[in-house]
C-alpha cells in the first residue's frame, strides 16, 4: 500500500525527500569528518606524550623550559567546575522562567517577558565578559572577602545567563505543548493548580524540558570568550568555586596562537578539543538514553 503511495506522488515530492534525505546524511558526514580530523590530529601529539601522563596528568605547563608537562586534570577540573556552576544557576532558573511563562503569566505580559528574555541570547560573549570584569568579580570579591572576584563562581553565573534563553526558550515551548486537556482533567479532579503543573504538566514536558537543559549545557561547556575573561585563567587545579580556573576553551584560544604549526603542542591542543567533544557527546548520550528509560 505504501509503495503505490509512493508511486502515485509527483516528481516534486521525490526530489524534496531526496533533498531531505541527503541533508540528513550530509549532517551525519560533517560529524564524523570533525571526530576523524580531531582524532588524526590528536594521535600526532602522542608520539612524544604517552596517554597515561595526558589523562591522569595535573599539570599543564608544554612551555616549560626544564621539562614540559601535559596533564589536563587541572584543565578538566576547571571545565567541570565551571560548567556545573553555570548549570547549577540556568537549569533551575530557565525552568521556573518558564513555568511562570507558560502556565501563570498573562498574555500581554509573556508576550513582552519571552522575546525581552530570548534577546540575552543576542547579547555577544565579550560584552558577558565585560559585565563580569567591571562588575560581577567586584561584586563577588566584595561580597565574600575575597583579594579577586576573577573565578570560577563568576564565570559560572556569567556562563549560567548567556545559556539561560536557551533553557527557558526551550522549556516553555515544551510546557506549552502539553495539551490542555490533561490541565482541565487534573484540575476537574480538585488538584490545585501547582499539584497541577507538578504531577501532570512537568512530567508530560519532561522530553522538551531534558532537551533544554542538553542545549543549555552545549552551550555552557562550549563558551570561551566568558570564560576566558573572568575565570582567572590559573593553570592550577581549582580548590573551590571562590579558586581561579582554567577550562579546556580557555586553554585552547589562549595557547593556539602562540604555538608552531605541527608541533607536539600544536597537536596536543587538538587533543583537547577531542576531549571537549567526546565529553559534550557523551553527556548527549547519556541524556537521550535516560529520557529513553523513562518511556519504557
Amino acid at each position: 500500500m505504501l509503495k503505490r503511495i509512493r508511486q502515485r506522488l509527483p516528481l516534486s515530492e521525490h526530489i524534496v525527500q531526496w533533498c531531505l534525505m541527503c541533508t540528513a546524511f550530509l549532517t551525519v558526514l560533517l560529524l564524523i569528518g570533525i571526530f576523524l580530523f580531531l582524532f588524526l590530529s590528536s594521535l600526532r601529539a602522542f608520539r612524544e606524550i604517552t596517554p597515561s601522563e595526558f589523562l591522569l596528568g595535573n599539570s599543564w605547563n608544554p612551555v616549560s623550559y626544564h621539562r614540559a608537562s601535559w596533564g589536563i586534570g587541572s584543565l578538566l577540573q576547571g571545565t567541570l567546575l565551571v560548567s556545573t556552576t553555570a548549570l547549577l544557576f540556568a537549569a533551575p532558573l530557565g525552568l521556573f522562567t518558564a513555568i511562570y511563562l507558560s502556565e501563570i503569566a498573562r498574555p500581554l505580559v509573556r508576550e513582552i517577558l519571552k522575546p525581552t528574555i530570548e534577546m540575552i541570547a543576542g547579547i555577544p560573549s565579550v560584552v558577558l565578559g565585560l559585565l563580569g570584569l567591571l562588575f560581577f568579580a567586584p561584586l563577588i570579591a566584595k561580597t565574600f572577602h575575597l583579594s579577586n572576584g576573577l573565578n570560577a563562581l563568576t564565570a559560572g553565573i556569567l556562563v549560567g545567563i548567556a545559556a539561560l534563553p536557551t533553557i527557558a526558550s526551550v522549556c516553555e515551548d515544551a510546557l506549552s505543548g502539553v495539551t490542555r486537556r490533561y490541565r482541565e482533567a487534573s484540575l476537574a479532579l480538585g488538584a490545585t493548580r501547582w499539584a497541577t503543573i507538578r504531577r501532570v504538566v512537568l512530567p508530560a514536558a519532561h522530553h522538551g524540558i531534558a532537551a533544554a537543559i542538553m542545549l543549555g549545557l552545549g552551550r555552557i561547556i562550549g563558551e570561551t570568550m566568558i570564560v576566558l575573561m573572568v575565570a582567572g585563567n590559573s593553570l592550577a587545579p581549582p580548590r573551590s568555586l571562590f579558586s581561579p580556573a582554567r577550562p579546556i576553551t580557555a586553554t585552547i584560544a589562549i595557547e593556539i596562537k602562540e604555538t608552531i604549526i605541527g608541533s607536539t603542542h600544536w597537536h596536543s591542543l587538538f587533543a583537547l578539543g577531542l576531549i571537549l567533544f567526546l565529553l559534550t557527546f557523551l553527556v548527549n548520550f547519556v541524556a537521550d538514553f535516560l529520557i529513553h528509560r523513562r518511556t519504557l
